[in-house]
């Protein structure tokens, strides 16, 4: 999945442009706005809005000389085109529910990468590190399972392939603090989705 441009990613071409555009505001937009933000002709935004008009998924005022659209967020295409618009929150969200079915429980598990920073295309991967608790072994059978199971669910949920980095809660203290490349991304980027944050993993509050 385009989690850069989701909306332009199921719906391709200018109609998905000017919906990408005119999901993200309340306000109400003229033509020439309207075709300028989404980056199509002014002749080419004048042959869409009438069909999306049509399909109730945008609002027409007419304010002479020109004329006002606004998205329409009750219809229900129009819930569909917010729930894509949406979708990299979704993901987020799903992926902590669903964590919290991995057993024994992790200790933290944090999205980083592209996809926390909101920057994952198609050909993103989804990068995650699982905090496994110390008095758990890496290749215990229930915990192997569990993890390999949401690692499954996250892929179906994306469409990307998912990067997966383990370690254990005394591991992530010192890896938090050091200067390497990959866990100054995590501690820069790194979204908690479930279990402790990055300040606890680090050690910088009591217990």
């Amino acid at each position: 999945m385009d989690f850069k441009r989701p909306v332009e990613a199921v719906a391709p071409g200018a109609q998905g442009r000017i919906l990408a555009v005119l999901v993200e505001t309340s306000a109400e937009l003229n033509l020439r706005t309207i075709a300028r933000l989404s980056g199509v002709s002014l002749a080419h935004a004048s042959r869409v809005l009438p069909t999306l008009v049509e399909l109730g998924i945008v609002e027409r005022r007419d304010v002479p000389p020109s004329a006002l659209f606004r998205f329409v967020r009750e219809n229900v295409a129009a819930r569909a085109v917010s729930a894509l618009a949406d979708a990299r929150r979704t993901v987020l969200r799903e992926l902590g529910e669903s964590a919290g079915h991995i057993e024994p429980h992790p200790v933290s598990v944090i999205v980083f990468g592209s996809f926390a920073r909101g920057e994952a295309d198609r050909d993103s991967d989804l990068d995650v590190v699982v905090i496994r608790p110390a008095t758990v072994d890496e290749d215990d059978d229930c915990w192997r399972a569990s993890v390999d199971r949401w690692l499954e669910q996250a892929r179906r949920l994306t469409g990307n392939p998912v990067e997966l980095l383990e370690a254990t809660d005394e591991e992530v203290r010192r890896l938090l603090r050091s200067r390497k490349p990959l866990w100054l991304d995590v501690r820069r980027d790194g979204v908690v989705v479930h279990g402790l944050d990055l300040d606890d993993l680090r050690g910088r509050r009591s217990a």
